[in-house]
């Protein structure tokens, strides 16, 4: 299941109140976000569309998909086998408490250079 994906967009405002007033009729909502960087629209199911800014050095890749795992089993596995098939290397696969407390992922470029994330968010089971 996809966890989140991110766009990159040239007016970060203008998209953003966009975004609001087209998915209204939806049920979705703004989450979260960081003025002038990029903000989460909740589109349910724990699911997030997100935009960010246009910069010079963006803080992801023009598109971001985050695909949600079973395990750090899983996180691992995906990690191991876009590498074999032809991926980049763009982080291994480790806790990421700057995201969320439970957050474990990868991230790797794909052919064409978008950051491909495989994650999950929860708590260690016993």
């Amino acid at each position: 299941m996809i966890d989140h994906i991110t766009i990159e967009v040239s007016d970060l405002e203008k998209s953003k109140l966009f975004y609001e007033k087209a998915f209204a009729p939806l049920g979705y909502r703004l989450s979260f976000g960081k003025e002038g960087v990029f903000w989460a629209f909740d589109v349910g199911n724990g699911c997030l569309f997100e935009i960010q800014r246009t910069g010079e050095k963006p803080p992801l890749t023009h598109l971001h998909v985050a695909f949600r795992a079973k395990s750090k089993v899983e996180v691992d596995a995906f990690y191991r086998a876009a590498l074999d098939a032809g991926a980049a290397d763009n982080g291994t696969p480790g806790p990421r408490p700057r995201y969320a407390e439970n957050h474990y992922a990868c991230f790797v470029l794909d052919p064409d250079g978008y950051n491909i994330e495989a994650m999950i968010n929860e708590p260690a089971k016993a």
